[in-house]
């Protein structure tokens, strides 16, 4: 099976890379934030524990979000893999996840990161915020912040990875189409 992991800051262009992706190699998507909404939205068992930290202020602990991904793992074992988006973000997440995926028989192929500069994400964001309705998208100021958690947060797990030489950098900038070919080439060569 073909499992990847998504990378990069918000605005680097992930989901539509991702669906494309998902045509090409018969891939499932599995975006957590869709996931959470699904979950609560059918107050499934892990949806209503989640809802329940939310509802305090709290941060929903790794074991209901990985609890999450196995369901759909095991819902979609017709699929020739997965390609995560939005997880992991964190170490801890990342070795979770390696042992869901270890439990499943199978195992991260690679963390594909799409490399973009943090000039070109603010101005990809606020081009974005002018059609998405999506208010963090209109201020300069939270779009950076965003991108600053995402540095300090986020991209050890690209270094945790890089350990087991998963890790890919793929240049963001250019045509959809252009990232595309660069993503599959490096997808094939892992295959």
């Amino acid at each position: 099976m073909l499992n990847l992991i998504l990378f990069g800051p918000p605005g680097s262009g992930k989901g539509t890379q991702a669906a494309r992706l998902v045509e090409r190699y018969g891939l499932l998507h599995i975006s957590t934030g869709d996931l959470f909404r699904y979950e609560i939205g059918n107050n499934t068992p892990l949806g209503l524990e989640a809802k329940s930290y939310m509802d305090k202020g709290q941060l929903v602990p790794d074991s209901v979000t990985i609890g999450m991904l196995k369901n759909k793992v095991l819902a979609n074992t017709e699929v020739n893999g997965f390609i995560f988006d939005g997880f992991p973000r964190t170490i801890a997440q990342s070795e979770a996840l390696d042992a869901l995926m270890t439990e499943l028989d199978q195992s991260i192929t690679a963390l594909i990161a799409l490399d973009v500069s943090e000039e070109e994400i603010v101005d990809r964001l606020l081009e974005r915020g002018k059609t998405s309705g999506r208010t963090d998208d209109n201020d300069e100021a939270v779009i950076r912040k965003r991108i600053g958690v995402y540095k300090g947060e986020t991209t050890p797990v690209y270094d945790y990875y890089a350990q087991f030489d998963k890790s890919i950098r793929v240049d963001g900038i250019g045509s959809i189409d252009e990232i595309f070919t660069a993503l599959c080439l490096e997808i094939d060569r892992h295959l």
